[in-house]
């Protein structure tokens, strides 16, 4: 198992070091893992003043699979798109190819009252976010700064997608769906914007396809009001960067906070990339508070995605549920009655639940 680990900035380094202690103690009693750690975002240009150094690149092109950590830092956006520390992950994506991004929401029972929103809104929280990941305006050219006709500074970016791109992520969409539950939402803007005009024609098509599963189409604005009122409706959202962007992190919240949700970012095979979705969160970097379940949890979709460890994968989320159920928390999502641990202890707990199981 060949495992390019690029912790990142921030709490990148904290979260990503717990998720391995966790891949270790969950596969390394019968598996030869082969972990190589390379910097990337700020520790990337610390390194080689470059966020995606050459060298981490062809280590994770070598890799089976890619664990990472966070990147992108304050203070980004006044430097050169090709130098901002947050850049070296978009960058990344391009280069593998890496164009679905699988974003779970789903709470645990244990909590349930962590959420802001009423018990019978989320209980049974179960549903997954499909973002496109390397199309839309976040890669559209042309981009830049100019002058307008007035001669003042104006800046554009180009929201851009090909029938290709639309296929290709509408068919993992209805694929995951018919996994699930049967029913695919894609959201777009098609009554404002020609690029998402194309999209649900081409979403539409590739439907005929899949005639076993249901499929729906919704505005964002639409989608991000319901997504808060009634959660629970959706099986499988299936839709462009920029919107999959914002839905997924507005949907991690239905769980009680951000730090409990995964991501596994793939190319066509069975290569992908492994992340926490909260970023690097600077402000609580190296004070052993940020909460690693949802770097641990990413690990275990590494296992189920990239290395058909389905088991192993279903183990180590157990053990996350039993430590919730024991009322261990991080800060984030500490309560009363709840006993509260740093990140390092929270690692521990869940490799103390897994051998627990073991034995």
């Amino acid at each position: 198992m060949k495992i390019a680990v690029l912790a990142g900035d921030g709490i990148g380094p904290e979260v990503t070091a717990e998720a391995v202690k966790v891949l270790k103690a969950a596969v390394g009693h019968h598996a030869r893992l082969e972990l190589t750690d390379a910097p990337i975002g700020g520790a990337g240009v610390d390194a080689a003043n470059d966020p995606l150094p050459p060298a981490t690149l062809d280590i994770a092109i070598k890799a089976d699979a890619i664990l990472f950590g966070a990147c992108g830092m304050p203070g980004d956006e006044a430097l050169p798109y090709m130098t901002r520390r947050g850049a070296g992950l978009l960058r990344l994506r391009k280069h593998l190819g890496l164009f679905a991004n699988f974003r779970p929401a789903f709470l645990f029972p244990e909590m349930i009252d962590a959420s802001t929103l009423k018990r019978e809104v989320v209980e049974g929280l179960d549903l997954m976010i499909l973002r496109e990941l390397t199309g839309d305006i976040y890669f559209g050219e042309p981009r830049g700064f100019g002058l307008a006709p007035d001669g003042s500074r104006e800046a554009f970016n180009t929201m851009r997608y090909c029938e290709p791109e639309i296929e290709r992520i509408a068919h993992v969409g209805f694929a995951t769906a018919r996994k699930r539950r049967g029913k695919l939402c894609s959201v777009d803007k098609a009554n404002v914007l020609e690029t998402m005009q194309l999209w649900r024609e081409v979403v539409t098509r590739v439907g005929t396809h899949y005639p076993d599963v249901e499929l729906t189409h919704v505005l964002v604005d639409a989608a991000s009001m319901m997504l808060m009122r009634a959660p629970k409706q959706f099986d499988v959202i299936v839709t462009g960067n920029m919107f999959g962007d914002i839905l997924s992190d507005a949907a991690a919240m239905l769980t009680g906070s951000i730090g409990m949700l995964p991501s596994a970012s793939m190319a066509s095979g069975t290569k992908g990339l492994f992340e926490p979705v909260h970023g690097t969160a600077p402000d609580i970097a190296g004070k052993n508070i940020a909460n690693p379940i949802a770097a641990i949890m990413s690990m275990a979709m590494m296992l189920r995605y990239s290395f058909d460890r389905a088991a192993d994968a279903d183990r180590v989320e157990r053990a996350v549920r039993a430590v919730l159920a024991d009322g261990y928390r991080t800060a984030d999502i500490h309560q009363p009655g709840t006993k509260r641990l740093g990140t390092r202890e929270m690692g521990d707990a869940v490799v103390a639940a897994l051998n627990r199981a073991r034995a």
